[in-house]
Order: structure tokens, then sequence, then C-alpha cells
């Protein structure tokens, strides 16, 4: 059939290698391609399409777990709800890249005042009252 791909194919045109391709193919999150007499796998076109979704949600910080279940609630696959698709994910990913900013923000300031205060030794800066590492912070069960 023409315009079917072959797998090197699929992977340079979506920028992934070729054993990612078998791996989302046994994890089911593409779709198992037709095969020739010879064995080799012939995907359709779209399917470059789906990995390039996928590296970008990735890339925006979604798992690949998370992945597959924006990939499921856009199909309305495995009895997904539709309030579970992109809007709804999207947004508490956006909260979750937000706290982690605030998170690198404070990490930071404090690696900048150990630079500052000259901090060389974490065991003698631990016992200085200048040390701006906050050691009896992480003793503090959570």
């Amino acid at each position: 059939m023409s315009g079917e791909l072959r797998s090197g194919q699929v992977a340079e045109a979506a920028g992934v290698n070729p054993q990612t391709l078998r791996y989302y193919e046994r994890r089911g999150i593409i779709a198992e391609p037709r095969r020739t007499l010879g064995g080799h796998r012939l995907y359709p076109p779209e399917t470059v399409t789906v990995l390039r979704v996928i590296k970008a949600a990735q890339r925006l910080g979604f798992t690949l777990e998370e992945v597959e279940d924006l990939l499921a609630a856009g199909t309305h696959r495995h009895g997904h709800r539709p309030d579970a698709g992109l809007q709804t994910r999207a947004a508490a990913k956006l909260a979750e890249v937000e706290q982690r900013i605030t998170d690198l923000r404070v990490i930071a300031t404090t690696l900048r005042q150990a630079v500052a205060a000259g901090c060389d030794d974490l065991v003698a800066c631990a016992n200085s009252s200048c040390c701006p590492i906050p050691f009896a912070d992480l003793a503090t069960p959570e």
C-alpha cells in the first residue's frame, strides 16, 4: 500500500529511534502495524503525528503514563471521561510546574547564599551560624 512507512522512516520523521517505536507498540500506545510478507512493519502516516504528539507532551512535563491517558481520553477509549482530557490535565500539570519553579527559586537563592558565604565544607558549614543551607529543615520528617 502506498503511503505506509517502514519503521526507520517513521522513527526518522518523528525524531525517535526505532527501539522507541517498538516500545510504544508493545505498550499499546501506538497501534500494531501491518506487516509485509517478509515481516517488515508498515505504519500509516498518522503514526508520525502520534509520535510527535507524545514527544511534545513529554517535553511539556507529562509522563508517558499521563500521555497514554491523554491519548486514550482524546479518543474516548478505555472508558475514560471526556473531562479527563487535555484541559484538565494541562491545568494540573501547570500547577505542578509552577510549584517546581517556586521550589527551584528557593534552591537557587540558597545556593547563591552558600556561594556568597564561602561554604566550602558541608560538615563545617552545618555547624556554622552563617551557613544558609537549611540543614535543620532537612532533618524534619515529612
